[in-house]
């Protein structure tokens, strides 16, 4: 049953490789972060294929999906819903937002404010949305979705670390392949194509093949490689600060399904290097003398510098 679920992934991942082209890597990813129930933020210029890449995984999934088009204008009402006072009844009603959904689309999300992006803390870390004093259960699952520009466009509001911390990977889709750019000059564009997607999950089943990643063995050895490469993020002098114990549960975590989406029943340390950048890479801040040092060429000093078998 565990085998036929996963090669059922397997091939939902094909499919999505027919509508995002030349992305496998991005897409296993996403997926991953899925299986490890977290929530997910896409990094990138407009036109990269962000919102295809979310509203296809809803599709490939069965899951119930709305999408909120983030302005500067926005309030958190607008995501989390609000009480009307009915004269039918003498008394407020709660008029749920579009938060109440399986898997929500925040596009732009960097394009509202401050304020309105922490509406979606509570919601993000404890599944449930609290309003006049009520607290409301979301549906399960429940992921977010979330796009973002780069902060040098215009108009953009960082996300405060804390919010950032609420995404379990962050991925960047980046320009195509020139073969893939090729193939999609080919074809043409083809809004219809993510349309035709059909459910090839159920969510139930995306529940149980949760609970199958949550059960993949680690060993020690293991856990010890994972320990040593957030230790290094804390000591280390390119590193204003370190990754905290939620990333690196996350990091152990996200290792896991990966492991169990290629059929291993453990992980290896190539499963932790694998996810290594999209887990921790929105984690870590170069030191202030360091300013040249992106998230990348952090994650790969890590790489560099600590040792699978702990003799670095």
């Amino acid at each position: 049953m565990a085998d036929a679920l996963v090669k059922q992934i397997q091939l939902a991942c094909e499919q999505l490789d027919q509508v995002l082209l030349g992305k496998p890597q991005q897409i296993r990813l996403a997926v991953t972060c899925l299986l490890s129930r977290g929530h997910l933020l896409i990094e990138d210029l407009p036109g990269m294929g962000k919102t295809t890449l979310a509203h296809s995984l809803a599709a490939i999934f069965g899951l119930n999906d709305t999408r909120i088009q983030f302005t500067s204008d926005m309030l958190p009402a607008d995501i989390l819903g609000v009480s009307v006072f009915d004269a039918t009844s003498g008394g407020f009603v709660f008029h749920p937002g579009p938060i109440f959904t399986q898997l929500l689309l925040a596009d732009e999300i960097n394009r509202t404010t401050p304020k309105t992006q922490s509406a979606l803390l509570e919601a993000m870390e404890e599944g449930q949305v609290t309003q006049d004093g009520e607290t409301r259960l979301l549906p399960q699952p429940f992921f977010v979705i979330a796009t973002q520009n780069p902060l040098t466009q215009f108009g953009t509001f960082p996300l405060p670390e804390s919010q950032l911390d609420r995404f379990l990977m962050r991925i960047q889709l980046g320009y195509p392949s020139p073969e893939a750019e090729r193939a999609l000059l080919m074809r043409g564009e083809s809004p219809t194509r993510r349309q035709r997607l059909s459910a090839m999950i159920t969510p139930a089943q995306l529940m149980q093949a949760q609970q199958a990643c949550q059960a993949v063995h680690a060993s020690a050895d293991l856990i010890s490689y994972v320990q040593r490469l957030v230790q290094y993020t804390r000591e280390g002098d390119h590193f204003s600060y370190g990754v905290s114990p939620r990333g690196a549960l996350a990091l152990l975590g996200c290792a896991k399904s990966w492991a169990w989406l290629h059929q291993r029943q453990h992980v290896v340390p190539e499963d932790v290097q694998q996810v290594l950048a999209a887990v921790i890479g929105h984690r870590v801040r170069a030191a202030e003398d360091m300013a040249g040092h992106t998230a990348n060429r952090l994650v790969n000093e890590l790489l560099f510098n600590v040792d699978v078998m702990g003799s670095g």
